[in-house]
């Protein structure tokens, strides 16, 4: 049985929690899109935390995972909500999810497209996604160890890729790997700010061999490795 459909008292109690995300975080910050609403609504995503944050699963806060060699930080609902949103995923579209941790990102993409594979760039981190994905019955997720600024470019070409971080330099290599139409969406650094910390929503699309990108939303979140910019130093 899946978790979706187990009716012990406390997968009742996720569920209550999991509606008034929906309710009060998502609804509530522009995220509009009935799909998108629905798949938030029926994946848990206490399955995709160590035990000790189950707890805290629905709070409207990105939350650290720590697996293998790398740390990883879990993008708050509302912020993976309203980028997936951004992408406007239609059910045939073939989507790479780039630094989504444990699985929780690529199992909400996985309800919306036909296909998806999940990078990540440290082992463990990809043997985690890998059975918490088994384990929630999702059978059209691959999850594969890379560089995260490589793509999978054998692949592709890709209708949608979701970065799950923030990106200080233009993910070229990623942008190569997209279909005509194709869109990405990402946290872009803004580069005026002396603290590195804030950001940008930006969806980049492709046309022809033309790629144009806009805004969508403030945020912040962590630079993802390999996407960082190079740093220059004063003598």
């Amino acid at each position: 049985m899946s978790a979706e459909l187990n009716s012990s008292p406390e997968r009742t109690g996720y569920a209550v929690l999991r509606r008034a995300m929906v309710d009060n975080q998502l609804r509530t910050f522009n995220i509009t899109d009935r799909s998108v609403l629905d798949r938030m609504q029926s994946v848990p995503r206490e399955n995709f935390l160590p035990p000790e944050q189950a707890a805290i699963a629905y709070s409207d806060r990105a939350l650290t995972l720590t697996e293998g060699n790398e740390s990883r930080r879990m993008l708050a609902p509302m912020i993976l909500a309203r980028m997936i949103q951004a992408a406007a995923i239609s059910p045939a579209d073939r989507i790479l999810d780039v630094g989504g941790a444990a699985g929780y990102s690529a199992a909400v993409l996985a309800g919306l497209g036909a296909e998806v594979v999940a990078l990540e760039s440290d082992l463990a981190m990809t043997r985690k996604a890998e059975a918490n994905l088994k384990n929630a019955g999702i059978r059209n997720v691959r999850a594969v160890c890379g560089p995260l600024e490589a793509g999978l470019a054998e692949a592709g070409p890709f209708d949608v890729i979701i970065v799950n971080g923030m990106i200080e330099t233009v993910p070229d290599r990623l942008l190569a790997q997209l279909a005509d139409g194709g869109r990405l969406v990402a946290v872009r650094r803004t580069s005026n700010d002396p603290t590195g910390r804030a950001g940008k929503a930006v969806q980049y699309e492709k046309s022809g061999q033309a790629v144009g990108v806009k805004e969508i939303f403030d945020t912040s979140a962590p630079v993802l490795p390999g996407f960082q910019a190079a740093r220059s130093f004063a003598l």
